[in-house]
């Protein structure tokens, strides 16, 4: 038995909860505020999502025009693929806990040696519902607002108080979603009441929505281009189709980085996650809480601050 399994207690639903939680959950803290203080979205989005994009489109992404309902699916899935790195998508990494957790609950839980294909089918249906959550919300989305266009902040040029309406709209929408995520991770560590303690799947799904919301909030440029040409469309059938394919390509990275974790450990991984469900509940609690952190922090303290609102810490290369 770990020294993490002697540690840990039980919950009133039966559920183990870590020892230490006040510990994991500052160095969590800690870490998300950090990560918002020393990310460069110059870099993420313009020098790793501009140069992946236009590899992959064989052309410059921003300067060319979308030409037909082909290219602009394509253009969709490159633009969400090229903006895994963006502020606004790198929470979904704290969805790599849960799908963790799920894939290893009672019903589908690896023991003893875990085969690399066995690993991989267990991984299959928690990242199903990750994607089902993402294109419910995503697809919805892109449906009205092919139906509102201008009417939406995200396409508009304005400003209020010196700060743009669409950038308004997206701290108000990630906010949300890293308030959500905070709570998620809170809720994993047994600090909050659990509305899916006992339907991990349910968790899954819903992370999976929030990854969908995240087009909501986005400001990403490549995404505004998407979407300008998605109401110049007037269908929203495109809209919602063009906003799954970027979920889905938002998601690839995800689930490609899963599955090497484990091909890359023979299933060990596996077999370590599901050998210690407190180890799993560290593991998606803290993920879910320093990226959830990350998010309200850089949306609602670092973004208003660049525009006069309040103040932020910045370094040189973010200035």
């Amino acid at each position: 038995m770990s020294v993490m399994d002697r540690d840990r207690v039980t919950g009133a639903v039966g559920e183990p909860r870590p020892a230490h939680r006040g510990r994991l959950i500052g160095v969590s803290v800690a870490a998300g505020f950090a990560l918002a203080v020393l990310w460069s979205f110059e870099f993420v989005d313009h020098v790793i999502g501009d140069t992946v994009a236009n590899a992959l489109l064989g052309h410059d992404a921003k300067a060319t025009a979308i030409g037909g309902t082909f290219a602009g699916m394509f253009f969709a899935f490159v633009s969400g693929l090229a903006g895994t790195f963006t502020a606004c998508n790198i929470a979904m990494a704290a969805s790599i806990g849960p799908m963790s957790h799920a894939g290893t609950r009672p019903g589908g839980e690896p023991s003893g040696a875990v085969p690399t294909r066995t690993g991989l089918r267990v991984l299959l249906r928690p990242l199903g519902w990750l994607v089902v959550g993402a294109v419910v919300v995503s697809a919805a989305y892109g449906f009205v607002g092919v139906l509102l266009g201008d009417r939406l902040p995200q396409l508009s040029s304005a400003t209020a108080g010196g700060m743009p309406v669409r950038l308004i709209q997206s701290a108000v929408v990630f906010g949300l979603v890293g308030l959500a995520f905070t709570y998620l991770g809170l809720a994993v560590l047994g600090v909050l009441p659990d509305p899916f303690a006992r339907r991990p799947m349910a968790r899954v799904v819903t992370l999976g929505a929030l990854i969908g919301g995240f087009l909501i909030g986005r400001p990403f440029p490549l995404f505004r281009k998407l979407f300008e040409w998605a109401v110049e469309t007037g269908n929203p059938l495109y809209g919602a189709a063009a906003f799954v394919l970027q979920s889905v390509g938002n998601i690839v990275f995800v689930a490609a980085l899963f599955a090497l974790l484990i091909v890359g450990s023979r299933g060990r991984l596996l077999r370590w996650l599901a050998g210690s469900p407190t180890r799993t509940a560290v593991i998606s609690g803290t993920l879910l809480i320093a990226l959830g952190v990350f998010t309200v922090v850089y949306w609602d303290l670092r973004l208003p601050a660049r525009f006069g609102f309040g103040w932020f810490p910045t370094l040189p290369y973010n200035s």
